[in-house]
């Protein structure tokens, strides 16, 4: 049975450690092995959402839950992450930072698919977009090893591919858009 507050001190205990990024992908790859009862703990998906689950400095839990064929602009997170999927299925775009005379912009450098019961890493520096390709919710664990809400992120657009501020307003506006099925 997931145990939330559990799970939450051995993320914890494991930023505190070196190497704490591969020590959180072991609690979350556990956590996900058993998609089933993670999902029953958190609920099954109902609406898309950037659900808070803990927040500190030093860590952030998320219950991210991407309305049926939403996408996410590439964009970046400035700290490691872990995403473990415990329903559906999670396409992500990885990016490759390009500096030219009129700013940055990027370029697509790989991708890597998760379902339910996957886990992955994403370096400090990564830039991804996401899609959930399929007609349903998809709902993930994303473990943070920092404040995910601080300042100094960066998006891309989605046709010009050039570099802008992350605008989280905007963001939020696209799962109620994909909540009202738009």
């Amino acid at each position: 049975m997931f145990d939330l507050d559990r799970f939450i001190a051995e993320c914890q205990d494991a930023v505190r450690q070196d190497d704490g990024q591969r020590h959180v992908r072991e609690i979350v790859s556990r956590a996900c092995s058993d998609h089933a009862a993670l999902m029953r703990a958190l609920g099954e998906p109902t609406r898309a959402g950037l659900n808070t689950l803990y927040r500190s400095d030093t860590l952030t839990v998320l219950n991210l839950v991407w309305g049926p064929h939403m996408t996410l602009s590439p964009h970046n997170h400035g700290m490691w992450a872990v995403i473990g999927l415990y329903t559906g299925r999670e396409d992500n775009i990885f990016w490759r930072r390009i500096e030219d005379e009129t700013g940055s912009h990027v370029e697509a450098a790989g991708a890597k698919s998760l379902s339910a019961g996957e886990a992955a890493p994403l370096g400090k520096d990564i830039i991804h977009s996401v899609l959930n390709p399929i007609p349903r919710l998809t709902g993930a664990l994303h473990v943070y090893g920092g404040d995910f809400f601080r300042p100094g992120r960066s998006e891309w657009d989605a046709e010009t591919l050039r570099e802008g501020p992350y605008d989280a307003d905007r963001t939020r506006a696209l799962f109620e858009a994909a909540n009202a099925g738009r």
